[in-house]
């Protein structure tokens, strides 16, 4: 089902898909790409939103930054100094983050209306990312696919291609809450992750790939998070050709667990420290499927070049259950 969520001040028109299966509803707008709301049930059949949003298409146009729910890209994450080499030349990007380029820049694909068009379970949303915009290289095209399956986890399905050497790093920023109420500090997570890549003050990877042994990065076996993680671990499968089940998130007082499962060979854990009004710090929980932040200029990194003729593809899938 799709409906009028709100317009523009440009006029465009912004729409709202429901998708719903196996008990699940979920709620996708055309505006960012954005998951605004997963209602999913407790261990004792209630059902309740464990996803971060707004009622409404002016909370997310007035407090962008959080990226709620929002597809980000062309490069998640975030890019040293702005800039990145390319096959022997310099390309400068947008900064806004301090002097780095964050999530794509000043108007990434958080803050594009998507055109629409429903597949069976889902709705598929696509765009075009003309060359140069933001500072990045070749006209790209972009497609990401939402689905539930069968058990109602949700799936998430990237592709696109570049008529020129390019980067593309793309993902999904929603903040997850699996209580009913207050924050994600007693929430217990899993990551299947060995190493880290430790960063700088400005949150910049150093280029090392760390071992997690005897730090507060280990969540190998299922810890509460508690605060202060905007980071990224590196996943022990790698880069793999299916979605491989990489973290558990657990909330004890609901019984909510949710699944997570990847083809991309990293995951950022963002703990939410710096969330503001309306919301309050660690109210939810991002974890970000993606390729490394700073891989552009980390050639130790897993490549997140695209070339034309190539495709870029990557799937994630959110499953959700109660224990």
């Amino acid at each position: 089902m799709n409906e009028l969520f709100g317009t523009l001040s440009d006029g465009t028109p912004v729409h709202r898909w429901t998708l719903e299966r196996a008990g699940v509803r979920v709620r996708i707008l055309s505006y960012g790409g954005i998951v605004q709301s997963a209602e999913v049930p407790d261990r004792d059949g209630r059902v309740g939103n464990v996803v971060l949003g707004f009622a409404d298409l002016d909370g997310y146009l007035t407090h962008p930054g959080p990226y709620l729910g929002a597809l980000v890209g062309r490069y998640a994450n975030r890019i040293g100094g702005a800039r990145f080499e390319l096959d022997g030349r310099t390309y400068t990007l947008a900064t806004n983050n301090g002097p780095n380029s964050l999530h794509g820049g000043e108007r990434g694909f958080d803050k594009r209306v998507w055109d629409a068009a429903p597949v069976e379970h889902g709705v598929r949303l696509s765009l075009v990312s003309e060359d140069g915009e933001e500072g990045f290289p070749g006209r790209l095209e972009v497609s990401v696919t939402y689905t539930l399956d069968a058990s109602g986890a949700l799936r998430i399905a990237y592709e696109a291609v570049t008529d020129a050497p390019t980067v593309v790093n793309l993902t999904n920023h929603s903040y997850f809450r699996l209580c009913d109420s207050g924050n994600t500090i007693g929430h217990e997570l899993r990551l299947a992750a060995s190493r880290y890549t430790p960063v700088d003050t400005d949150l910049i990877p150093t280029g090392e790939i760390v071992d997690v042994t005897g730090t507060p990065f280990d969540f190998r076996r299922a810890r509460r998070t508690g605060y202060g993680y905007d980071n990224n671990f590196a996943l022990d499968k790698g880069v793999t050709d299916t979605p491989v089940e990489v973290a558990e998130l657990y909330d004890p007082t609901s019984g909510r667990v949710l699944g997570v499962a990847t083809t991309e060979p990293g995951i950022q854990v963002y703990t939410a420290d710096g969330l503001g009004e309306p919301f309050e710090p660690c109210e939810g929980i991002a974890l970000e499927t993606q390729h490394f932040p700073d891989s552009p200029n980390r050639p130790e990194f897993p490549s997140t070049e695209l070339r034309p003729g190539d495709v870029y593809r990557s799937e994630t899938v959110y499953s959700f259950s109660a224990r």
